[in-house]
């Protein structure tokens, strides 16, 4: 399947996976050492703990699949169809992410499940929009589809098939993206702590906002 996708869509998977990275990687290095940007891990953790009884971990775990499922939903009801349009509603859901994460901060300082499940629920809230704003081609907080897509074309292009080239990039660019963001939120974190989950916070926020602006000014410039 090829891939005909405006640049703004491309432009917003990669930094939408950088922001991924970085509060992924504040994840696993807080006090919890919980990933919070996708759930097969936690999954599988939660059938550990069920088979150990370990009824607080259990609880956690369901948390945690909670709040990601809630942002999905939150982002569902924004957002509302699939139709790619530039700045439809995406810049409210972009403000809420910036907002989970700020929230987020005072609760890891305190060590409070509370941090993961509102980081959780932005990652949540920012898979599902990407999805839609992609037509379901993008998830920018996981990276098994994008090493998925990477495998296909190797095994193609050993068996001499046509290679989907602009998939093969737009899947190495979020790759490298999330790798980024890894990188750049434990630097952060070894320097700041949890105050690195600013740095998505602000960068979501301040996109979120601009594209509010942008919406607003376009609708009292082509009013009657």
């Amino acid at each position: 399947m090829g891939i005909q996708l405006p640049r703004w869509v491309w432009i917003g998977a990669i930094a939408l996976s950088c922001v991924a990275g970085m509060v992924n990687v504040v994840g696993f290095l807080g006090f919890e050492h919980q990933a919070v940007s996708h759930l097969t891990g936690t999954t599988s953790q939660l059938g550990m703990a069920l088979v150990q009884r370990d009824w607080r971990s259990v609880a956690h775990l369901w948390s945690m699949l909670i709040a990601f499922s809630l942002g999905a939903m939150l982002s569902g009801l924004i957002v509302q169809d699939g139709a790619l349009r530039l700045g439809r509603r995406y810049g409210v859901v972009l403000t809420l992410e910036s907002l989970l994460l700020l929230a987020a901060i005072p609760l890891f300082k305190q060590q409070q499940i509370w941090g993961a499940l509102a980081a959780a629920m932005a990652c949540g809230l920012q898979n599902a929009m990407a999805t839609t704003f992609s037509g379901a081609v993008v998830r920018t907080t996981h990276l098994s589809g994008m090493f998925t897509d990477l495998g296909i074309g190797l095994g193609h292009l050993l068996r001499g098939l046509p290679l989907q080239v602009r998939r093969l990039t737009l899947s190495g660019l979020i790759i490298g993206g999330f790798l980024a963001g890894g990188i750049i939120g434990a630097w952060l974190f070894q320097r700041f702590g949890y105050d690195a989950l600013l740095a998505p916070a602000l960068l979501t926020g301040c996109t979120g906002a601009t594209y509010i602006v942008y919406r607003l000014s376009r609708r009292l410039y082509t009013a009657p």
